[in-house]
């Protein structure tokens, strides 16, 4: 099985993690014989997936396609937002506080004088 990577950010996605999936395949219309192309999967991590949703909507068909299906489960269930917001509590516990109690000579470079 191959990794999965967000597309917007393209951390990596691990089989179980919470993600947004959107398949793409493309069908024949009316034409006899019918065809189809392969579903091609494309992955979003839950923060990508919220920040698209609040953002304006992208160019192009397709793009704008997948980011009105990705509005409507971001808007349907707070399930979504809720992951993200773990993920993000994550991110800022691993970086820590950055207060050790005293300033670093690169933070007295940044102190306003006088």
């Amino acid at each position: 099985m191959q990794p999965l990577f967000c597309l917007r950010c393209r951390r990596e996605i691990e089989p179980g993690d919470k993600s947004v999936a959107v398949y793409m395949f493309a069908q024949t219309v009316g034409v006899k014989p019918r065809q189809k192309s392969t579903a091609q999967r494309i992955c979003f991590c839950p923060q990508c997936a919220v920040s698209l949703a609040m953002g304006m909507p992208p160019e192009g068909a397709l793009n704008m396609a997948a980011w009105e299906m990705i509005r409507d489960l971001v808007s349907a269930e707070p399930s979504l937002n809720q992951a993200a917001w773990e993920n993000l509590r994550g991110v800022v516990a691993l970086l820590g506080t950055g207060d050790n109690g005293s300033a670093s000579a690169a933070d007295s470079r940044f102190r306003r004088a006088g």
